[in-house]
């Protein structure tokens, strides 16, 4: 781990099960969702929903569900409905993850999220945390056109921030998260979640790095 921040000016995190602990609620969404509109789910449900950006989702369920009479930004604004208030209430930040962006911050590091969430779930929840000012600039999936494993969120990020991808550190809990960065031309730091739990072993292999929470990171090695 002592070397997981040489020669890196900027971080990017990727957003759920990542830098908060929020994964658990879009289990919950997709329960209520089917439950709602009494389908049933597909083999690899989740397995198959991995990295897509949040329209790449919606258009997934209509592909799965061809009984689902909605359009995709009908199935999204219900989703981010349903989603919200936990969202302000409930998601908190990963062990040691504030800390350790105050202090790269301090260290004068460029700091940035690329997620598959929507923009206004993001900066929305960043308010509720009291951390949106710890960030330089957030990219979504949705923006860039193409979900994760695709390279094009973590490379727009990169571009805002005006680093090169060989000079940033990603943080990502899932495979699909994973190659995006690595794809990207990042370095890549697996972070552990408990629901990608069956997956350590996968993460472990794509990853460069890989941490239980942000307080393994030895910041006196900047």
């Amino acid at each position: 781990m002592k070397q997981i921040l040489k020669d890196i000016d900027a971080i990017i995190f990727d957003m759920d099960g990542t830098l908060i602990d929020s994964m658990w609620i879009w289990v919950s969404v997709d329960e209520d969702y089917l439950a709602k509109y009494h389908l049933t789910e597909p083999e690899n449900f989740h397995d198959q929903m991995e990295g897509k950006s949040f329209a790449e989702v919606a258009e997934y369920y209509l592909k799965a569900f061809p009984t689902l009479n909605k359009t995709i930004d009908e199935i999204m604004d219900e989703w981010h409905n349903m989603a919200y208030d936990k969202y302000m209430h409930e998601v908190p930040m990963k062990k040691g993850a504030r800390a350790f962006i105050e202090q790269m911050r301090a260290r004068g590091k460029k700091i940035g999220i690329a997620t598959s969430n929507s923009r206004k779930l993001a900066e929305d929840t960043l308010k509720a945390l009291k951390a949106d000012h710890l960030f330089d600039v957030i990219k979504t999936s949705g923006e860039v056109g193409i979900g994760k494993p695709a390279p094009d969120v973590y490379l727009a990020a990169s571009r805002e921030l005006q680093v090169k991808p060989e000079r940033c550190l990603v943080f990502e809990d899932v495979p699909a998260g994973i190659l995006s960065g690595k794809n990207a031309g990042m370095t890549v730091c697996a972070v552990a979640d408990k629901y990608s739990e069956n997956l350590e072993g996968k993460k472990r292999e794509l990853a460069d790095y890989f941490i239980k929470d942000y307080t393994e990171i030895e910041i006196n090695e900047v």
